[in-house]
């Protein structure tokens, strides 16, 4: 994975990056914005939303972070599926050295996974900057 030397190292500061990352690209970005309730009933926060704001167009992201072997990586077909349900687009941006080769192959079948090293070219792409 390139960029290993500077890749965020939790999830908290992986939010914190994309969020930087976002702003670096003229994009406006607010954080843990309120999005309904899931099934349960728990409210829904989406990690960071970005909002072109000539165009109005904006896109959710959820960030998770596996530095190790664990849980994190079992999560994310639960997040993917979870973006379905939001009121705007929305994709999951994954960074460390963690995730096992099978979760790479089913994550980036998704079309809804990004890893971080990808994003800013992702973004560019999707606003058209």
């Amino acid at each position: 994975m390139p960029g290993k030397g500077t890749a965020p190292k939790s999830g908290d500061e992986l939010k914190n990056r994309v969020a930087d990352l976002a702003l670096s690209l003229g994009l406006k970005v607010d954080t843990e914005v309120t999005a309904a309730r899931r099934l349960w009933g728990a409210k829904r926060h989406i990690d960071v939303v970005i909002t072109q704001e000539k165009t109005g167009k904006n896109l959710g992201i959820e960030c998770k972070f596996q530095g190790g072997s664990g849980s994190a990586e079992e999560k994310i077909p639960a997040t993917v599926s979870d973006i379905e349900s939001w009121p705007i687009p929305g994709i999951v941006v994954i960074d460390g050295e963690g995730f096992s080769a099978n979760m790479q192959g089913y994550l980036m079948s998704t079309g809804k996974v990004v890893w971080f090293d990808d994003l800013s070219d992702w973004l560019k792409l999707y606003f058209a900057l």
